[in-house]
Order: C-alpha cells, then sequence, then structure tokens
C-alpha cells in the first residue's frame, strides 16, 4: 500500500465506491490488498491521483485531497460542482462517478495518458496522428472552449468557487503581475523592484478589466489540461473555474509554453475561435483583439511566477526548462502599440532574458 495512503483513506475509498455502486464489496477490497492500483504523478497539484484497472469495472481515477483543511475539502467540492455543470452543459470532461464530502475524495473516468501536449511535442502542426492533424485537435479544442465559455457560463453559480468566484481586478494584481514580482523577479532572480512597474502592472489589469466577465473562465486551460480520448479532446483541471472574460483561456491555450505554437499559429487559431464565439453571441473582432493581448500579458505574467515557483520553491525543476519560452511570448506580445508605455515591463522582461540565457 502507498506510505501515502493510511487505513481511513483506504476504508473510506472502498465504502465509497461500493456506496455508489461502482464496485462490489469484494472488488473494492481487492483493489487495495492486491494493489490494483497505480499513483499518478500530477503537474503542480499537492492532491494524489490512483489509477483503478480492475477487470470487468470502469476505468477510474481516484482523486485524494493534498490534506482535510477547508481548503481541500473546498477544492475537492468544486471539481465535482463546476465539473457536474460542465458535463450538463455538453462540455468534454470526463465521467464523473461520485463524490465523498466529508473526505474530499473524487471518483472520475479515467482519460488515459496522452495529452494535447504529446501530441504537439512529437509532431508538426501538419502530422497526422491517428489521421488528424495537430491544427485540427486545436480546431476541435477552441470549438469545446467557445462552448465551455459562453454554456458553461449560464447558470454558473459563484458559491462553487473554491478559490475566488470572480476573474477581477484584485486578482490580476495579487496573483498575476504580483506573482511575477515575487516569484520571479524577486525570488528567482533576487532583483529589487524596478520604479514604476507597480503603477503600469495596474494599469495593465484595468484595461484587461473592461473585458465583459460573466462567461466561464477555466484559468488553466493549456495543453496539458487537454486530454486525448478515442482521437477526441477532452478537459479536465476545472475546479479552479469562476466567472471572467472570453479572451483570457484562449490566450492560455494559445501562448501556452509548453507547446510553442507559431505565431502564425496563433493568429490562425484566435481567428478560428473568434468564428466558434461568433456562434453564440456577436463578436467586435477588433475590440475582442485588443482585449485579448492586455489578458495575454496577464496570463504570461502569471505562467512565468507559476514557474518559478514551482521550480524553486516546489523544486520541480520540470517548470524550470519553460520560463524562458513564457519570457520570450512576453517579450514578443509587449511590441504591441498598446504596450507602448510600459517601458518598466519591457525592461524587466528584456533583463530576465539575458539572466535566463547565463542559466
Amino acid at each position: 500500500m502507498l506510505d501515502s495512503l493510511n487505513l481511513e483513506t483506504v476504508e473510506n475509498i472502498q465504502k465509497l465506491l461500493v456506496e455508489r455502486k461502482i464496485y462490489s464489496t469484494r472488488a473494492a477490497k481487492e483493489l487495495f490488498l492486491n494493489n490494483r492500483y497505480q499513483r499518478i504523478a500530477a503537474d503542480g497539484s499537492n492532491r494524489i491521483f490512483l489509477r483503478i484497472q480492475p477487470a470487468d469495472f470502469p476505468d477510474c481515477i481516484i482523486i485524494i485531497p493534498a490534506g482535510n483543511s477547508p481548503s481541500d475539502l473546498a477544492e475537492s467540492r468544486s471539481a465535482w460542482k463546476i465539473g457536474r455543470h460542465l458535463e450538463h452543459s455538453g462540455v468534454p470532461v470526463p465521467k464523473l462517478y461520485c463524490w465523498h464530502p466529508e473526505t474530499g475524495v473524487l471518483v472520475f473516468e479515467d482519460l488515459g495518458d496522452k495529452r494535447l501536449h504529446d501530441i504537439t511535442r512529437h509532431s508538426t502542426p501538419g502530422a497526422a496522428c491517428k489521421g488528424r492533424s495537430v491544427f485540427s485537435f486545436y480546431q476541435e479544442t477552441i470549438e469545446n472552449l467557445a462552448k465551455m465559455q459562453i454554456r458553461g457560463g449560464t447558470g454558473f453559480q459563484q458559491e462553487w468557487c473554491w478559490d475566488t468566484p470572480r476573474y477581477d481586478l484584485a486578482l490580476m494584481v495579487e496573483k498575476e503581475s504580483h506573482y511575477f514580482l515575487r516569484a520571479f523577479w524577486h525570488g528567482f532572480l533576487g532583483i529589487e523592484t524596478v520604479p514604476g512597474i507597480e503603477g503600469e502592472f495596474r494599469d495593465i489589469a484595468k484595461r484587461a478589466g473592461d473585458a465583459p466577465g460573466d462567461y466561464f473562465l477555466h484559468r488553466d486551460f493549456q495543453c496539458r489540461n487537454i486530454m486525448i480520448k478515442d482521437n477526441a479532446v477532452r478537459f479536465i483541471d476545472f475546479q479552479g473555474g469562476r466567472l471572467g472574460p472570453l479572451g483570457y483561456d484562449i490566450a492560455s491555450l494559445l501562448i501556452d509554453p509548453y507547446s510553442g505554437l507559431s505565431m502564425q499559429m496563433q493568429e490562425q487559431l484566435l481567428a478560428e475561435y473568434i468564428e466558434s464565439v461568433g456562434n453564440y453571441l456577436s463578436v467586435d473582432k477588433e475590440l475582442f483583439v485588443q482585449q485579448f493581448n492586455l489578458l495575454a500579458v496577464q496570463r504570461n505574467l502569471q505562467i512565468i511566477g507559476a514557474f518559478s515557483y514551482l521550480s524553486q520553491i516546489k523544486e520541480k525543476p520540470f517548470f524550470k526548462d519553460y520560463i524562458r519560452p513564457a519570457l520570450f511570448s512576453l517579450h514578443v506580445r509587449l511590441k504591441g502599440k498598446i504596450f507602448n508605455e510600459y517601458t518598466s515591463l519591457k525592461t524587466m522582461v528584456h533583463f530576465g532574458l539575458r539572466e535566463m540565457e547565463k542559466m
């Protein structure tokens, strides 16, 4: 038995599987007696993921909270409540089998190991993967993203959120631009604050916050959270969802340093995304692109901060390799005319790139 699973946890899992009629009593006991499970590595999460594959029963993933704090249990509740809402909205998420409110244990459909990231890493955009190009997987992704954001925003209950109920100015400043400042600039590079940067951060956030924000926002919509099962896309890791603007999630997908999409492909996919959104509501393309660019900067700052924190504080070296690509993406984005006045941020990004080259 895994040393991270105590007897009480095992018994709770067995009881849940039996009560919800997923497994028989005998099958549930055999899962742990015969080690018929496998721990799956998680990216930035501290939760425990177990793959269960007994014969004649559904393939399942059991998700165990990192602890039993109110925050841990609230995150689990969000995964269940938001997942059920998205499932009922026709969004391609895993089947949600059951949830135990007292312990936070979740049982979801096992979607396998293939992610959109795996396809982008091993293929060129036009290369075939079981008869499909990488581009076609992205097309399917953005069509379903538009559906998730608009249908998922309808009837969404803010009480389901375990972090914050909305993507707003306070979140943009504290958990994105200041995250960049704390984790990357101060923590990773060890440099003091650049004069004028606080005002620039607040101004960018205020302008980004002008975008309408009553849509479902995944907030970590990138290629490692998009699974491929039966040659179709499925979305995971939606427990951090809340209400927010349309442009943020598509920005997350397109500037994702894991995939390293070319600017040409980003532009093509953005155009297709705007067309997909147009199937649901009217879009002012010029205004949307401006809001998209502002939100892309916000997301880029968050990515750099998160990767710096995870690689340095959490000691997960996997993330370090993606800091420089994320910085370069931000450097390119800031060349746009709408960012002409943000000289302090441009100086910081340029300096950060030079420092990363020395490492």
